[in-house]
């Protein structure tokens, strides 16, 4: 079966002051197959979010080709639907009016907004919030609204950078399993940014190890843990092995120069 996603040899670079160009992410090559969670994996400034801007359609790669469906991604892709670190909402409008506002702007009528929106508030396990404001919830609440608004608008693939890296410990160990459960549930692509290989290690069916800026593909592995994960797995003896392999692989990137 044909990739849901792909970059083919993409290369980013960024104009900066007096002329120099920064290149970000060079000759990076990546196919995504639907319903696989993958995770790019790598230092800060490694090209991660770059990479996820190309598969949105934010940006355009300077080199290469970014792909959905085998067609080129030239513009903001509705497909695809990001997820950010911050949460994004409207803190003027409640739970509610924040996952049915996608829906609003695509001229649902208003009976089938409602009940999209109620089944995702639903799934993420806000029901019984719909009519709180985001300043009256939690940052992962606020985080779990911003998931739930992205689904209703039913987006083939989901992009998240780092969205759990602001949560206290244990709210981001809560959020990691809630999105296991989502994505088995949905089936949704998922392509999720992180620098921590132990959240890596908790979600993804493959893991992308990028390079030092520019960002190349270092390494891809299978992650072999067995399902349903939880942080008691971080126990077992393959855990740690394959933590270990992949600092192995992160280290050496962390000590070399950019560029180098």
């Amino acid at each position: 079966m044909p990739p849901i996603l792909s970059a083919e040899h993409v290369t980013r670079s960024f104009s900066i002051s007096r002329g120099r160009d920064v290149v970000a992410v060079q000759d990076f090559s990546l196919e995504v197959a639907a319903g696989e969670l993958v995770c790019l994996l790598g230092a800060s400034g490694c090209g991660k979010t770059t990479m996820l801007n190309m598969f949105a359609g934010f940006i355009q790669p300077t080199e290469g080709r970014v792909l959905l469906h085998g067609e080129p991604i030239v513009r903001i892709e509705p497909r695809c639907g990001v997820v950010f670190q911050s949460y994004a909402l409207f803190p003027w409008k409640t739970v509610q009016g924040n996952v049915e506002f996608g829906l609003r702007m695509r001229r649902v009528p208003a009976a089938e907004r409602r009940r999209r929106a109620a089944q995702f508030i639903e799934l993420v396990r806000l029901a019984g919030f719909e009519r709180y404001y985001p300043a009256e919830l939690s940052g992962g609440m606020q985080q779990r609204v911003t998931l739930a608004r992205i689904l209703a608008a039913d987006p083939e693939v989901l992009l998240m950078d780092e969205p759990f890296a602001a949560l206290d410990a244990m709210t981001r160990q809560e959020m990691q399993e809630e999105l296991l459960r989502i994505q088995e549930t949905s089936r949704k692509t998922v392509v999720f940014i992180t620098h921590s290989i132990d959240e890596a290690l908790i979600l993804a069916d493959r893991i992308v190890v990028m390079s030092a800026r520019p960002g190349r593909v270092k390494a891809i592995l299978d992650n072999t843990l067995r399902r349903p994960r939880h942080v008691s797995i971080q126990l077992s003896p393959d855990y740690a092995a394959l933590k270990a392999e992949i600092w192995a692989l992160v280290e050496s990137e962390v000590h070399r120069p950019p560029g180098g």
